[in-house]
């Protein structure tokens, strides 16, 4: 037995208190982590398909979004003492058409593919020999081409009488591909440039109309290769006026890995609300399982009781691709669990295919826990919100709705009586969910979702689950937050950790995830605001950090169709594929241009990665041959490329790339490595000897002096080697570090207010290829001075999209892409220890 005296209790309880304190200060710098300006808020994110987001700083503000732009209205309110505070969303009903766009009805225009006489533009240009077509004119078998379109220029003209319009504001919205200038009775009001766009909106001077006449829009449109697309109408307000429209005080929001958290003060009571995306890495069924989270806890704020109701409701916005699609709702029950849902009449299953798509076919579901208290109802947009107001309910609905979206928006409504709620906390949740009846078609066949393990689970056995593992589900999403900040903190410093919270759900949102004929995990990704590709190899290699530190099983998912593409003899290049085709039909390539460098040396980084993080290389050794294929591609091409694309295609084709001829270098290695982990130590030496040659070759022919260049062949030329991080991490060996700390030395004395640019031809540059560049360094101090400016960045660009991974780093504008995956590679910080 041992003695204790009464110092040594005090001390214990000292420490004890200390460490206390210490854990409380933890937990607060680690909320006050969370706290900080996005470009955009996750809210609702399961896949590419259903995705959506708050794109204004208080989330009254403005329309909840999908990630594409379109609204995808989501509003909720609370009802307190029979006042009705709006805390999410805004009441925006869709224009309504004075003159249709193709997506509402097809129009009659003139166009010619040849460039006309001058004063094509005017009113009085005589047209008569121009041929006539129905808009939209396109690429065939894309949007809503109506006349094909497939030679470099276009110019169309449309005449029209404009029809009684009142006093309220047009609108023109206009789609195109690529640069794109449209005249209004000869007077220019757009000028694109080099972009595409799909339903730009844009409010018309009313006096360049004549209200009594002839009136013309002329538009002229040049591709610039891929799709082609011209359409164009004219738009006015709808009349209704918003039911809620006194909206509550925001006091705060905070990010974490899968939950985005808002405080309010809605008069007497305050109220917290939540969004819950449980997209919990080493969770493949709950990951796979398309059903989010909403919870509320209401609380008086002056210590008295109030009556509260809590109101949430979303339109069939979310179920179709455009608005003049048909729809049925319709309310459903399966054991506790009630339900509203809304789809297309059409059901066209995995018909559509593209990038800026929403997916119309399966089921949008508003659902919850049977209660006295609670119910579901469908109706019209402002009747049902009048019901609220009015009684703090709304009636439940037993016939099916069935509407038209551009005619008249329904909404499928939920609401919770709280009843007299205090200084103790009420509580409630709703779930938003999506079954989308088959998920991708690959290879001809169609798969369904991981989640129904091969059709074997319902969606109705999917909602219930979801709704008996709600209370586990949010805990184990608090747990993994917090282990997702603190690793990111420990690795990066704070502004990294911001910057990976806001990057996890945009990342495995944007891939759904599957099994093939065989039960091989596929994790599919799409190029959201890119091409729409599927499985891209040059998307999978940007996205690979977060998988890599977490679950690899996900890497393999996405590599997996890669391998199979070329192993099946479908793909019978000598290098690899770049995709496996347009998103959501993986049936072989559809990008029109090849990047054999580029997608080999992924492939063959990615295999090492694996083989590393796993201590075996049984992955590699299963797909053997057609990483020896690659390899020697790399070592006949890789050291010095001919002209061709790279991952970042945008910047053109360009030979005797410099970054380029490192990711073939790596590639060469890593494959070196791959075969002594397989005990094939004779190859091993072979391609780890020949990786160092050409290392040695490299430095000699791209050495400008105080860094290294673009390219080979110009002097006095510069570009981020992010490419070389791989030899870093990996171990190879095959660079000195000096190159890498050399550049890193040069990138310090280029970078702009938001970043470093991606070389020296452009002022924009990649957030991802900085974090990788970033990386190079050997102290966080350096890498903290890259990282800062993208944090400036993502905290201050004017584009409120969800993060964007292509900008101009002196006024922190988007260039082009968001949502994409490829923010899964700010993770690769993590993966030094």
């Amino acid at each position: 037995m041992f003695k204790i005296s009464l110092n040594q209790i005090l001390a214990i309880f000292v420490a004890i208190a200390l460490a206390s304190c210490g854990k409380q200060d933890v937990q607060k710098k680690e909320e006050a982590g969370l706290a900080f300006r996005a470009p955009a808020y996750p809210l609702i994110t399961i896949d590419p398909y259903t995705s959506a987001w708050s794109t204004s700083d208080q989330l009254f503000d403005s329309p909840v979004k999908h990630w594409t732009g379109k609204n995808h209205s989501l509003i909720g309110a609370v009802r307190v003492d029979g006042k009705v505070y709006r805390f999410l969303g805004k009441e925006e009903i869709p224009l309504k058409p004075v003159l249709p766009d193709a997506k509402h009805e097809p129009w009659q225009g003139k166009y010619v593919t040849k460039e006309p006489a001058k004063g094509w533009e005017q009113p009085d240009f005589k047209d008569a020999v121009w041929q006539s077509g129905k808009a939209g004119f396109g690429t065939p078998n894309t949007f809503e081409t109506n006349t094909p379109w497939q030679t470099k220029e276009i110019w169309v003209r449309r005449e029209f009488i404009l029809p009684a319009i009142g006093n309220g504001e047009l609108y023109l919205i206009y789609s195109h591909d690529d640069d794109f200038e449209l005249y209004l009775n000869g007077k220019e009001i757009v000028n694109t440039g080099n972009h595409a766009k799909n339903g730009v909106t844009m409010k018309l001077d009313k006096s360049l109309l004549n209200a009594n006449g002839k009136n013309v829009i002329a538009a002229h449109c040049l591709d610039r290769g891929g799709l082609a697309y011209v359409d164009f109408g004219i738009f006015k307000e709808s009349d209704q006026q918003p039911i809620f429209a006194d909206a509550a005080v925001q006091k705060s929001v905070k990010i974490t890995a899968t939950q985005t958290k808002y405080d309010f003060t809605c008069g007497p009571v305050d109220l917290h609300v939540e969004f819950a995306s449980p997209l919990l890495i080493d969770d493949l069924d709950l990951l796979s399982r398309p059903v989010n989270y909403i919870s509320y806890e209401a609380v008086s704020n002056d210590g008295q009781s109030h009556d509260v109701q809590v109101y949430f409701d979303a339109t069939p916005e979310w179920a179709v691709n455009e608005l003049n699609q048909e729809v049925e709702i319709t309310t459903g029950k399966t054991g506790d669990i009630d339900f509203v849902k809304t789809g297309t009449t059409e059901q066209p299953v995995l018909k559509k295919k593209g990038d800026n798509v929403r997916i119309d076919w399966g089921y949008f579901y508003i659902a919850s826990k049977e209660s006295k208290n609670n119910g579901l109802a469908m109706g019209d947009f402002s009747a049902v919100k009048k019901s609220f107001t009015e009684s703090g309910k709304v009636n439940p609905s037993s016939e099916k709705i069935t509407a038209v979206l551009s005619n008249t928006m329904p909404v499928l409504a939920y609401t919770d009586n709280l009843n007299k709620v205090s200084t103790t906390p009420a509580t409630g949740y709703v779930m938003l969910a999506y079954d989308d009846i088959e998920s991708l078609q690959y290879f001809e066949k169609n798969l369904k979702a991981w989640w129904t393990k091969d059709g074997q689970v319902s969606f109705d056995k999917a909602l219930s689950g979801a709704a008996a593992d709600y209370e586990t589900v949010i805990a184990r999403c608090d747990e993994f937050d917090n282990k997702i900040y603190s690793d990111a903190l420990a690795a990066g410093g704070e502004k990294y950790a911001r910057l990976c919270v806001l990057a996890y759900r945009q990342s495995i949102a944007a891939h759904k995830l599957a099994k093939d004929m065989e039960g091989n995990t596929l994790f599919l990704s799409k190029e959201n605001f890119s091409n729409g590709s599927i499985g891209t190899v040059d998307i999978t290699y940007p996205s690979a950090p977060l998988y890599l530190k977490y679950n690899p099983e996900l890497l393999k998912g996405m590599m997996n169709p890669i391998f199979y593409y070329t192993e099946s003899g479908k793909w019978t290049k000598p290098f690899a594929a770049h995709d496996v085709g347009t998103y959501p039909q993986a049936n072989g390539q559809t990008y029109g241009g090849d990047m054999p460098v580029e997608e080999s040396g992924n492939m063959l980084i990615l295999a090492t990665a694996i083989a590393t993080i796993e201590g075996k290389a049984d992955y590699a050794e299963k797909h053997w041959e057609a990483l020896t294929t690659w390899a020697n591609y790399l070592l006949e091409h890789g050291l010095d490329p001919e002209n061709q694309l790279c991952t970042d295609d945008f910047a053109g084709h360009f030979a005797h790339n410099v970054n380029l001829s490192a990711k073939a270098i790596v590639g060469i290695a890593g494959y070196g490595k791959l075969a002594d982990m397989l005990g094939k130590k004779d190859i091993a030496a072979k391609y780890t000897s020949e990786a160092k040659k050409m290392a040695q070759e490299w430095v000699k022919m791209a050495d400008d002096g105080d860094h290294f260049r673009l390219t080979f062949d110009q002097p006095g030329t510069w570009s981020q080697k992010y490419n070389l991080v791989w030899d870093k991490l990996l171990k190879l060996g095959i660079f000195p570090d000096s190159v890498l700390q050399k550049e890193i030395a040069y990138y310090q004395t280029k970078q702009n207010k938001y970043g470093l640019p991606l070389d020296n031809r452009r002022t924009y540059t990649k957030a991802d290829w900085i974090v990788w560049t970033a990386t190079l360094a050997n102290d966080t101090a350096t890498f903290q001075k890259l990282i800062d400016p993208l944090y400036g960045f993502v905290t201050e660009t004017p584009d409120r999209v969800p993060m964007s991974d292509w900008y101009e780093t002196p006024d922190a504008k988007q260039v082009g892409f968001q949502a994409r995956s490829v923010v899964g590679g700010y993770f690769i910080k993590m993966l030094e220890k």
